[in-house]
């Protein structure tokens, strides 16, 4: 399933055959679509289409280009169509400085507005951004500590741009210009950030994707920008539209929410989905919200934990698969037996397997547990987070003196298993001075990994 968060079927060049245009897109597996307004008739146009059809919802609020004439009664007019059910965000709004269409002031003025609207209502907003980089992430940071949420639509900031919003707490969308024989800049943004801060849009019918450039977008063009995005990352097109419509949901209400999991596929590998009991509490786990990965529910009690047999049924041939992890939004070697009996059957099948760990499994099991990782885990994969103790905990949420123990457990570990030490790409981790130490003082492999 997929949903197209961003396109303008209001156009005139829909008139003709709207209907077959939301038909194909359905036909293709885009189950929702996102209109936004750019001022107050086509707004309204947007509302006219979600009440006319069930996969179409609306934004209602005024572009950039249309703000010249902007005065504060306006904000009177989009409250009203914002209190329409099927309205799920003010949008499109945002700063365009490309064009000469409004002045700037106006812009400004406009857009600090429908942010506040949108507070007031508590909905998200959809930002256009054109050459105005510099004060749409003022505006970013100047309400950081609000609850405003957005999607920074056609994103056209940089990665360290992109790591800053999704730490905020917003998603980012990009259209059909990835594509492009010259969008290597677009692309190398869109490969630093994760599935899980995506969403996906066509922004019909502008920016038609390659094979089909120059001609009219339309949603159902919306699997050819999932595919382009599950090739750079390395994902199934499939992946990138559960991420993604989960994503949607999760900002615009839109969509549903998926069943549990116990095992679960990214790419070619399975994931199993051990335990969200944790000794830990990172500030960038979301273990106690939704606990939930490329749109996999994977919120699971204690009391929901199944047995060994369970996750061996459902594994079937473990060769089908690159590898199998044991990854939940908990602690695997809190279920070290669990973890031992499902990974003899992997490995006695020909699989291959691999366990991402906070390394604090001795200190769980209150024995060395590492001697036990030979022959059945091939590689271990440590959360080292922080060179710095004291970040470690703050950032872990846990004594300082459990540092210690997953180095230790690290340097055991590598004796009997692969093992690589990774970090969470955050603003405040040293990178380079954690890869260093890693490689050079531990020994051992180093990741890092994409906050999500």
């Amino acid at each position: 399933m997929y949903v197209d968060s961003h396109c303008h079927l209001f156009f005139h060049n829909f008139d003709e055959d709207r209907d077959e245009v939301i038909q194909r897109a359905l036909d293709a597996g885009v189950k929702y679509m996102l209109v936004p307004g750019t001022d107050l008739e086509t707004s309204q146009q947007a509302i006219d289409l979600a009440e006319k059809y069930d996969s179409i919802y609306a934004a209602v609020g005024i572009h950039p280009h249309d703000t010249k004439d902007w005065n504060d009664s306006q904000v009177a007019d989009i409250r009203v169509l914002a209190k329409h059910e099927k309205v799920v965000a003010i949008g499109e709004i945002g700063l365009d400085y490309y064009y000469d269409f409004s002045p700037k002031g106006k812009q400004i003025i406009a857009f600090q507005r429908q942010i506040e609207l949108a507070l007031e209502l508590d909905l998200p907003i959809i930002v256009h951004n054109r050459d105005s980089n510099e004060d749409i992430m003022g505006f970013a940071r100047k309400y950081k500590e609000s609850r405003l949420k957005a999607q920074y639509h056609c994103f056209a900031g940089s990665v360290e741009n992109a790591r800053e919003l999704i730490e905020m707490g917003h998603y980012i969308s990009f259209t059909g210009n990835i594509t492009f024989k010259k969008a290597d800049s677009i692309r190398e943004v869109l490969a630093r950030v994760d599935a899980e801060n995506l969403l996906l849009e066509t922004d019909s019918p502008f920016l038609t994707p390659v094979p089909y450039r120059g001609k009219r977008n339309e949603p159902v063009n919306i699997p050819i920008i999932a595919g382009t995005v599950a090739e750079i990352h390395k994902l199934r097109t499939e992946d990138v539209g559960r991420a993604t419509s989960w994503n949607a949901y999760k900002l615009f209400g839109i969509g549903n929410k998926m069943k549990l999991s116990y095992t679960y596929q990214i790419g070619n590998s399975l994931y199993i989905n051990v335990t969200n009991r944790c000794n830990a509490d990172c500030v960038f786990c979301d273990r106690k919200g939704e606990a939930v990965i490329k749109g996999y529910n994977l919120k699971m009690s204690k009391a929901e934990e199944p047995e060994a047999e369970v996750y061996i049924s459902e594994i079937g041939d473990p060769t089908k698969y690159n590898e199998i992890v044991f990854c939940g939004y908990g602690e695997p070697t809190i279920r070290w037996d669990v973890v031992k009996k499902v990974a003899e059957y992997v490995k006695s099948k020909g699989g291959k397997t691999r366990m991402n760990t906070d390394g604090h499994g001795n200190y769980i099991n209150k024995r060395d547990i590492t001697p036990e990782l030979a022959g059945l885990i091939d590689t271990v994969s440590i959360s080292l987070n922080s060179t710095d103790p004291e970040q470690y905990a703050k950032l872990m949420r846990v004594d300082r003196s459990l540092h210690a123990e997953m180095l230790d457990f690290a340097k055991r570990a590598k004796k009997h298993s692969h093992v690589v030490m990774s970090i969470v790409g955050l603003s405040s981790v040293d990178t380079e001075k954690a890869k260093k130490f890693v490689t050079e003082e531990i020994g051992v492999d180093f990741r890092e990994r994409e906050y999500f």
